[in-house]
């Protein structure tokens, strides 16, 4: 059985490229009767707010699409990325970090930080519990050590199409952060995993995380699931949408009288409205 999920931030209402995938994803299980899930990625609790839930839910209705309950929220799982980020500490794959984003651009413009990956400042550091007692930290992956564990992982596109990462591809990504109890990578092998995902469908601009994520779901032996990287929707200009852009959102849409229903028989046929078009990440 095919199971994907449509996973939006509430940061914001959600824009032409939101529906278009969660359209996709809808699609995907529909046509094999299999389950399709609504998941609500709130840890970044300073910009996630109540009433852009209800804009989800109210939206994806207008759409027409129908999702399988519960709904999953991540600031409801902290214990299930706790004990995440308690395994891989177990093997001694992960570091505290104390670098601010200043620190980390500060290196980055120095004579030899010509790489764009994180310098590894704090992979070195002696564990000092009193200094993470009283020291806004995260905790950061070490990908070097995680390798030589699971070597280079693979993962297959929708159509069996399989790839293999770089070394290129990996980070000392974090993992955790002071103010939420896991970041996005962690939090979505974990949840996908949770709920039994074997789809991941998602906008091309995500497929540079399918390596990390798989080398998460290896390290934690979690089940490998297929990836859908679809393209954006942009302008007719080929900017992104975004949605600190004002790009016109779903609601506005709604307002002017498109028919949702409409709308999400064209997504599925791969038609946009004009002044909007298709490209690749």
């Amino acid at each position: 059985m095919i199971v994907t999920r449509f996973a939006p931030s509430p940061t914001g209402r959600l824009h032409l490229g939101h529906a278009y995938s969660a359209v996709l994803g809808h699609r995907q299980v529909r046509e094999v009767a299999g389950k399709f899930l609504l998941r609500i990625e709130d840890l970044d609790q300073t910009r996630s707010r109540p009433e852009f839930v209800e804009g989800i839910v109210e939206d994806l209705r207008w759409l027409r699409l129908e999702w399988e309950e519960p709904v999953l929220v991540q600031s409801q799982r902290a214990a299930a990325y706790d004990d995440a980020l308690n395994r891989l500490r177990e093997q001694d794959l992960v570091y505290p970090c104390f670098c601010t984003r200043s620190d980390i651009a500060a290196a980055l413009e120095a004579p030899h930080g010509s790489t764009a990956h994180y310098p590894g400042t704090c992979r070195g550091l002696d564990d000092d519990p009193h200094r993470r007692a009283s020291t806004p930290h995260s905790w950061r992956l070490d990908a070097e050590k995680a390798l030589a564990i699971s070597g280079l992982p693979f993962w297959t596109e929708a159509g069996g199409q399989r790839f293999t990462s770089t070394a290129q591809d990996f980070d000392d990504v974090i993992l955790a952060r002071k103010e939420a109890p896991a970041a996005y990578h962690l939090a979505c092998v974990v949840d996908d995993a949770a709920s039994g995902v074997t789809l991941v469908t998602r906008a091309a601009d995500l497929r540079s995380s399918t390596p990390i994520q798989r080398l998460l779901q290896i390290l934690l032996g979690l089940p490998e699931p297929a990836y859908f990287h679809h393209p954006l929707v942009a302008h007719g200009d080929g900017r992104r949408l975004a949605k600190r852009d004002q790009v016109p959102t779903l609601a506005a849409m709604r307002e002017s009288g498109v028919d949702g229903t409409a709308l999400a028989v064209d997504l599925t046929a791969g038609k946009l409205p004009l002044g909007f078009t298709f490209v690749d990440a």
